[in-house]
């Protein structure tokens, strides 16, 4: 009877986890994402732009522990947790709309919280009743107010779409028209999404120095580095957008090229390592059409850097490899998933056996991310699976072929759980990561190449945590 259960709970699994690939579920466990109003930490990545939400009062809490508190323990920043006004609103707001309660909140707001920009962000609770919020952040911008309307209830999509949403609206109600003159040789950067991408504070910093190496100058529009609304500001004025992602940012894009006429270069795979990052300098270079002596300087420089440590590292990888994992699985999302998979197919020769994208791409885009997995190197490519279900995935996981070495899984927290069941190794590159602390990592371009292997292998020398 025992062996009877066993049998019939594996059929019903492996028959649950084929149906995942084809067909929609209608609940999600162990989430991989957030709902479209954690866009509050789109804005609240902008120097002194303050998130406003009007929503239920478990929304944007529940929102700010899933992708910062919860995702490598990021904080609040200046204007993020609980710093973040809100309506909180609730069963008499459904009744008799919140729309009173908005204005005043909009009205305090202004007048305490100290910021250059405002973004009025509409949850599940406002749109289902049918408030306006637009009319009442209307009546506040025709005084002057940096303020900014956006409606990014959850069954618009999740967080990424959310901040796509933000970013477009802020355009439009903020930054505005412009018919000047565009600046050669600056970038506006489109990239990867503030806090969701759990290392993006580290990555924002990487391009940013590449970018500049190869003699441009780059809008920050989030993070560190960003000047906040000023280079919002200069949005307009770039030569060109670049998309540097496989699908997050495009809509931006094709939004811009067509309310200023300005164009845009799609790099879909966020270069790691020494080959792939002097690739992309170059590739960005000859598009901008500007001197490529700097940039030429600067991957000598950086490539010298680069072998020297690598180098070093092959010492202990020839003495060593008997040891060393030979597979591996990513479970992230399509940016992250893209960028890792191919370094480590392309450029260390390790296996891919399961990649799985996790932020639940438009289907427009499935096809085109589908064709990068197959592309990985000479040889080898993989057919990535595009689930949301956490229990599916941590299945998918367990099933993968890793052969006789140690597991090797790149995931979040979710599968760190499942790495430990195999007796494999985890490293956190995707949300949800509430097992370690990020506070300036960065796993892409030149530096963040040696930051992983030295993480990969470090793990495999000790005792895999």
């Amino acid at each position: 009877m025992a062996e009877d259960s066993e049998h019939y709970v594996n059929q019903t699994l492996s028959t649950i986890a084929a149906r995942a690939r084809t067909e929609p579920t209608n609940s999600i466990v162990h989430p991989h994402y957030a709902c479209a109003i954690g866009a509050a930490h789109t804005v609240s990545a902008i120097p002194r732009a303050i998130p406003i939400s009007n929503c239920g009062p478990g929304c944007a809490d529940k929102q700010f522990n899933f992708i910062s508190a919860g995702n490598g323990y990021q904080g609040a920043g200046y204007s993020g947790g609980g710093s973040i006004p809100s309506t909180n609103m609730c069963e008499q707001d459904v009744v008799f709309g919140g729309i009173d309660k908005l204005d005043k909140l909009i009205k305090s707001s202004l007048k305490i919280m100290d910021g250059d920009l405002f973004v009025v962000l509409t949850g599940c609770i406002g749109e289902l009743i049918g408030d306006d919020a637009k009319s009442v952040v209307k009546k506040y911008q025709e005084l002057g107010k940096p303020i900014v309307s956006s409606q990014v209830a959850g069954f618009r999509g999740n967080n990424v779409i959310g901040h796509e949403i933000v970013v477009a609206d802020i355009i439009d109600q903020f930054v505005g028209d412009y018919e000047g003159k565009r600046e050669k040789g600056l970038v506006n950067l489109l990239c990867e999404v503030p806090y969701y991408n759990s290392h993006w504070r580290g990555d924002y910093l990487e391009l940013k120095r590449i970018i500049e190496g190869a003699g441009l100058k780059v809008n920050m529009l989030f993070g560190s580095e960003s000047k906040g609304v000023s280079e919002w500001k200069a949005i307009p004025r770039a030569q060109f957008n670049l998309v540097l992602s496989p699908w997050v940012g495009l809509s931006v894009a094709e939004h811009l090229k067509e309310k200023y006429g300005q164009p845009y270069l799609h790099i879909p795979v966020i270069p790691i390592g020494e080959e792939a990052t002097s690739a992309f300098i170059r590739r960005i270079v000859e598009y901008a059409g500007v001197d490529k002596k700097p940039s030429e300087t600067f991957i000598t420089g950086e490539a010298a850097r680069y072998y020297y440590f690598l180098e070093h590292f092959a010492e202990f990888f020839s003495e060593f490899w008997f040891g060393l994992p030979a597979t591996f699985a990513t479970v992230a999302d399509a940016s992250t998933n893209i960028a890792i998979t191919k370094f480590l197919s392309d450029q260390m020769g390790l296996i891919p056996v399961k990649q799985i994208i996790t932020d639940n791409p438009p289907e427009k885009y499935r096809d085109d991310i589908t064709k990068l997995f197959a592309e990985l190197s000479e040889g080898v490519s993989v057919e990535p699976l595009f689930l949301e279900d956490g229990y599916i995935i941590e299945n998918e996981v367990r099933d993968a072929p890793f052969g006789a070495t140690a597991p090797l899984i790149l995931g979040s927290s979710w599968e760190s759980d499942v790495a430990r069941e195999m007796k494999g190794l985890s490293v956190g590159i995707s949300a949800p990561l509430n097992n370690e602390l990020i506070v300036n990592k960065t796993f892409i371009g030149y530096t963040g190449a040696l930051a992983l292997i030295e993480r990969i292998y470090s793990l495999a020398v000790g005792d895999g945590k």
